[in-house]
């Protein structure tokens, strides 16, 4: 009998001990299951608002934003964002494993890093749902939301999200709202040239001019705006169509 007795406080403590492990438990399954029923909701319905815009909001200035569906922008804004930010867009399941690796050496080098090795799903997760910077923490929950973008959404609104949530400029969202910033009319009738400067504009968006660049603003556009002409050439932007 006292054997048995003494054994209850035992399995009483071990139970209490398994608390606080079943609890992250359920707190992990149940951010999974939010950020997947978070995706699956804007695949279909437009982005409100994001983390970055709320940052400008907080800082007094205003945001300006209008979405506007990829059917209709013009397809020179895709290409120059190939072009400028990924390359292997249509190619890739989410990751550029060699821009990322390149993008790795030349920060151990050391100097001053132009471009990452982040893609455009990568960079649409961040700006979608995450907030700007970096840290372990928030790339890990990028590549998650990366993975359930390529896996929920597909290529099309993936770009489609990307080109409405970037920032183009201090406080402006979308090639669109960007095109009525610098150009005076919307984005279903772009230029390569104006698409090639929203697209140089969009690493620094707080600091690069989208009218009149100079220096390198404007060789980095010129050079965008060669690339998305072979990004035309040779259907680099085929799964957009």
């Amino acid at each position: 009998m006292a054997t048995r007795a003494s054994s209850r406080p035992r399995s009483r403590s071990r139970t209490r001990s398994f608390r606080p492990i079943r609890f992250l438990i359920k707190a992990v399954i149940g951010l999974i299951l939010f950020s997947v029923v978070w995706v699956a909701v804007y695949r279909f319905v437009p982005p409100p608002f994001t983390f970055t815009m709320l940052g400008d909001v907080l800082s007094g200035r205003s945001v300006e934003k209008d979405w506007m569906p990829l059917s209709r922008i013009d397809p020179n804004m895709a290409r120059a964002a190939i072009a400028g930010e990924d390359a292997k867009f249509c190619s890739h399941h989410g990751f550029d494993v060699d821009a990322i690796g390149a993008a790795m050496m030349r920060n151990a080098a050391g100097g001053h890093i132009i471009r990452g090795g982040s893609t455009i799903s990568q960079q649409t997760a961040k700006n979608t749902f995450l907030w700007q910077g970096g840290g372990y923490f928030r790339k890990g929950l990028e590549a998650w939301f990366t993975l359930l973008i390529e896996a929920i959404w597909g290529k099309h609104r993936i770009m489609e999200v990307y080109l409405n949530v970037a920032e183009t400029g201090i406080g402006t969202y979308g090639a669109n709202a960007g095109s009525q910033r610098y150009f005076r009319h919307d984005a279903s009738h772009m230029s390569p040239v104006e698409a090639s400067r929203i697209a140089a504009v969009l690493p620094l968006p707080k600091k690069r001019p989208g009218v009149a660049p100079t220096g390198y603003t404007r060789r980095y556009g010129n050079a965008i705006l060669r690339r998305a002409g072979v990004v035309r050439r040779e259907g680099m932007d085929s799964c957009l169509r």
